[in-house]
This record gives structure tokens, sequence and C-alpha cells, in this order.
């Protein structure tokens, strides 16, 4: 699908590499990329490839030995940690194939953590009503208004995702980042998985960048890039 609006997020020219013990091991090079604000894209390669560096440096958590990133025209790879916490509590919202979740909250306070970490004690328990309200409309949304009051261990796979899923959105975020959704999940909740963002993406504008290995997963996005040996092959 083309899109013609500026671009949201913005990869120019990065470049990573790690080191194992005295050699370098470069995975990313030189990789550009434009993001544009309601896209759907996604990310494809071979294990190794670089999908997940490129997906960590995107959401600022790491960062390149090289090369820009950029969020609205303002560059970010080079933020303060601080500066970047908040980018990412506020604008960015992200998934794993783990899910993350804490073991000892339940369903809607793990989706409530985000807010939890924004605020002060007080300045949450100020919004509480209006927090809480938002974040059961999300667990309705993603099938689990049933499952409030359940901790992660009484939740299927499926079901922690769709719990992950609404955490990363409880705070409005502009951008997904998504690692993998459904590499933990059989084809069928997968699917349910892909369904929800499509419909998020479609309803809310959402801007959706997910890495995936799976090329009928990514048929799903509007555009595909394939990173071969850290480098864009595609675009």
């Amino acid at each position: 699908m083309a899109r013609t609006t500026p671009s949201q997020l913005e990869a120019i020219r990065l470049a990573k590499s790690y080191r194992k013990g005295p050699v370098t091991i470069p995975v990313l090079q030189a990789v550009s990329l434009s993001i544009c604000r309601g896209e759907f894209l996604a990310i494809v390669g071979q294990s190794g490839s670089g999908k997940s560096t490129l997906l960590h440096l995107l959401g600022t958590l790491d960062a390149p030995d090289c090369g820009e990133i950029r969020f609205r025209g303002h560059r970010i790879d080079r933020l303060p940690a601080a500066e970047r916490d908040v980018l990412r509590n506020r604008h960015f919202g992200m998934i794993f194939q783990f899910y993350h979740l804490l073991p000892e909250l339940n369903t809607l306070e793990n989706v409530l953590t985000p807010l939890l970490i924004r605020h002060s004690v007080w300045g949450y328990l100020r919004r509480r009503r209006a927090y809480r309200a938002t974040a059961v409309q999300l667990l309705e949304k993603v099938g689990l208004a049933h499952r409030l009051k359940h901790k992660p261990r009484e939740l299927s796979g499926g079901e922690m995702q769709r719990a992950a899923i609404a955490r990363a959105l409880v705070a409005g975020p502009e951008i997904l980042l998504a690692d993998e959704p459904t590499g933990n999940l059989d084809q069928a909740t997968g699917q349910e998985i892909l369904e929800i963002l499509g419909s998020l993406n479609q309803q809310q504008n959402l801007t959706i960048v997910m890495v995936t290995h799976d090329p009928a997963i990514a048929a799903r996005a509007h555009r595909v890039v394939r990173l071969v040996d850290g480098r864009v092959e595609n675009v």
C-alpha cells in the first residue's frame, strides 16, 4: 500500500555490531528505513539477520554504533536514558515473543503497570478510576474481560499475549513495536492475535512495526522489509 505522509519513525544508515570474546560480529550494516503514521510494516528475515536488533534500536532499547533514529523528525537515539524511558512509556508500545507479565500481579494490574510507572503514587491514585476503565476496555477488546483477576500462571499462552498487547496499548502509544508476537502460539491463536493487531491498525490508525520470520504472517502487513545479512534487501 503506497503511503505519501511524512515519516513518523525513521532509521538512517544504522549499523550495529556485538562482540563475542575477541570477535566482532556485525549485525546491521547501513540500514535505512522510513515508517509512516498508520502503516503496518513487517520486518522479515532468517534467524540472525538482525530483525530483532533493528526493532530494539527503533524502540531505543539499544543504541546503534552509528547512524540515526528519528521520531517525528527529532533524533532520539542519543537521548539520555531518562528521556528514552519517557519516550517508551508515552509514545511506543512494545510486545515480545515472551510476555514479560509480572507473576505476582493479576491481568488487570499487569495492564496498568505502564501508568503506575508514569505517575507518582498520588498522581496515579487521582486518576485511577479513569485508568482502570481504560484498562478494562482494552481487555474487553482483546477478549479478556473474563480474566481480569487471573494471575499469569492461570492464563494460556494466547491469553498472556493478549494481556501483553493490552498493556502495550494502555498508555495510548503512537507506535506499536512487536517482536515475533505469535512466535510462542499455535496457528489458530496466532491468527487471532494478528486479527487484533490488524483491527487496531485499521480502527485506531495505530502504526505497527512487526518482526516475524513467517512470510504468511508478514503478508498481513501493508509493506514488507526483508533483512539479509544485516542489510535491507527490499523496501
